[in-house]
């Protein structure tokens, strides 16, 4: 015995049979049933053609054979009874008035000799009635009537026994017309059978394909139902349940080939939902839980800012209070034992007060940063021009000490913000390029505004100061970041930060535009309101003299 061989295995060991009807898509269905009612159609149109061919002949037999046959067969009949008569007046009367019927029945003989023969000269008793019919007339003729005519025309008067004679021979053709006649009408009943016969078959050859058409539009129309209809249907019942969110019920896939391949795609796509369905649950168990982190945090944070809160009043209060007593207590000494202390005890002290104001400052400016975006800030419709107007007028006095030409546009553009904080803005930039002049030159700042990508206003602060290098472009911005010594300029590093923290919480972003070879130009940008303003912003400048004010105020970066 041979080992039995393993069955094949993979996809096509799993393929399924695939049937003749699913093999077919629903065109094609169409396509075989209009085939079949054709087939069907053209059959019973021939079975029809036939037989009515077959009752036409019989009828066209009955009806231009036939009956004109049997009449002219009359005529014929008739002629020759007039040709008998015609003889035996004539042999009666002598009168030649008495042949006229003699001669016109041989004209009609002749004619419906003719017709006769032209009717049903094919068939074979017939045309041997007519002929015995003939052949009786002409032996009449020859033997009875002509000599008994040639008799009478010689003045010869004929004896009874020879019209007797002529009487017995002419009923021999009255025996021929008996015979014809008989045939004919046997032919005619029989055609005529034939007729009823062909009719009758006619007739129900017709109610058998009526009742042909009617079973075979049932059948089709069960079979469309069956192999179209049926699948359709379930397959829209199927997808209605899983559109009603059924999403566990199967999509069928059987019928014609093109059903079966939608079928397949609608299962495919719900397998997939159900898939998806799945996996956004479980991200959105996943995001109920990270909500619940976040609402933990968001508390976390509240509480965190509750407490910087509660550190920014102290630091406001009670850590500088005690700064102010060290540096007033300092100031005394200085004052009162300024006398009884040598050079380093002056400066000791120099050094103390100098140190609790920075620390004052320092922390004045970190408050300051730590308020941007956290408290309660306006946000209404600001005039840039009346901003940048308030920052010159707080920077008065440096201005005036350092000779500096500030030129600005004429008008600036309104946007959306907290007036206080873009006033903060401008006067750190601009107090910025005042601080980081160049001892050789007088200081000149430029104020520039123009269009930007979208919405958006670009602004440019630059001046013609020592500038930034090109390496130090990113890390100005961030807070704390000295670029040159506190005994050089001074300053807690904050200034630049905070300009940055303002712009990006109104919606912008800063940068210093490192291709500029003298000085530094710091660009920002702020989100504008739907329509710019009247005026030219982009690039006439205006030189501005500022005057010197109390509240002038040094940058601090």
């Amino acid at each position: 015995m041979t080992e039995q061989e393993p069955a094949p295995a993979g996809p096509a060991a799993r393929a399924p049979r695939v049937r003749f009807h699913q093999r077919l898509t629903v065109q094609s269905w169409i396509h075989v049933l209009i085939a079949a009612m054709a087939v069907l159609v053209l059959t019973c149109a021939g079975v029809g053609a036939a037989l009515l061919n077959r009752t036409g002949e019989a009828t066209d037999r009955l009806v231009d054979r036939i009956s004109p046959a049997r009449a002219s067969t009359l005529r014929l009949q008739t002629a020759l009874v007039d040709q008998e008569t015609g003889v035996r007046g004539y042999l009666l009367s002598r009168d030649p008035q008495f042949l006229l019927p003699y001669e016109r029945g041989r004209a009609t003989e002749r004619t419906a000799v003719r017709r006769i023969e032209s009717l049903v000269g094919d068939d074979p008793r017939l045309a041997r009635d007519l002929h015995g019919v003939l052949a009786a007339a002409r032996d009449w003729r020859r033997d009875q009537a002509e000599p008994l005519i040639a008799a009478v025309r010689g003045d010869e008067k004929p004896d009874r026994d020879r019209i007797e004679r002529s009487k017995r021979s002419f009923d021999r053709v009255r025996v021929r017309f008996s015979e014809q006649n008989r045939h004919l009408d046997e032919l005619r009943a029989e055609t005529r059978a034939q007729v009823e016969r062909s009719e009758a078959v006619r007739d129900g050859a017709l109610a058998a394909m009526l009742a042909v058409f009617l079973l075979s539009g049932v059948a089709l129309a069960v079979l469309m139902n069956i192999a179209v209809a049926g699948p359709l249907g379930a397959l829209r019942t199927a997808s209605r349940r899983v559109s009603a969110g059924d999403f566990e019920h199967r999509i069928p896939a059987h019928g014609p080939r093109d059903i079966h391949e939608v079928g397949q795609v609608v299962e495919e796509m719900r397998q997939r939902i159900v898939a998806e369905l799945a996996t956004s649950r479980t991200q959105q168990d996943l995001l109920e839980q990270q909500a619940a982190d976040l609402d933990a945090q968001t508390m976390e944070l509240r509480r965190s800012n509750a407490e910087l809160e509660q550190f920014a009043y102290v630091a406001s209060h009670d850590l500088q209070e005690p700064l102010r007593k060290v540096a007033s207590f300092c100031q005394l000494i200085d004052k009162r034992y300024g006398d009884q202390l040598d050079e380093r005890g002056t400066q000791y002290i120099a050094f103390a007060v100098d140190g609790a104001k920075r620390m004052q400052v320092l922390i004045n400016d970190l408050l300051t940063f730590s308020r941007v975006g956290r408290l309660n800030d306006a946000d209404e419709e600001v005039d840039l021009g009346r901003t940048l107007d308030k920052a010159l007028a707080n920077l008065g006095a440096s201005v005036e000490e350092s000779g500096a030409e500030v030129e600005r546009p004429a008008e600036l553009p309104r946007i959306t913000g907290d007036p206080m904080l873009l006033a903060m803005l401008w006067q750190n930039l601009v107090g910025n390029a005042l601080k980081f002049r160049d001892p050789d030159r007088p200081p000149v700042v430029r104020i520039s505004c123009g269009s930007g990508a979208e919405s958006d206003w670009r602004f440019t602060v630059e001046d013609n100061g020592i500038g930034i290098p090109e390496e130090f472009a990113d890390k100005v911005f961030v807070i704390f970041q000295r670029l040159h010594g506190r005994d050089t300029y001074g300053g807690t590093g904050i200034g630049l930060a905070l300009c940055k923290k303002i712009v990006e919480h109104h919606g912008g972003r800063i940068w210093v535009d490192t291709g500029r070879d003298v000085g530094t130009r710091i660009c920002f940008t702020l989100p504008g309101l739907a329509s710019a303003p009247s005026g030219d912003t982009g690039g006439d400048s205006t030189a501005v003299a500022v005057p010197a004010g109390p509240n002038a105020l040094e940058g601090t970066a």
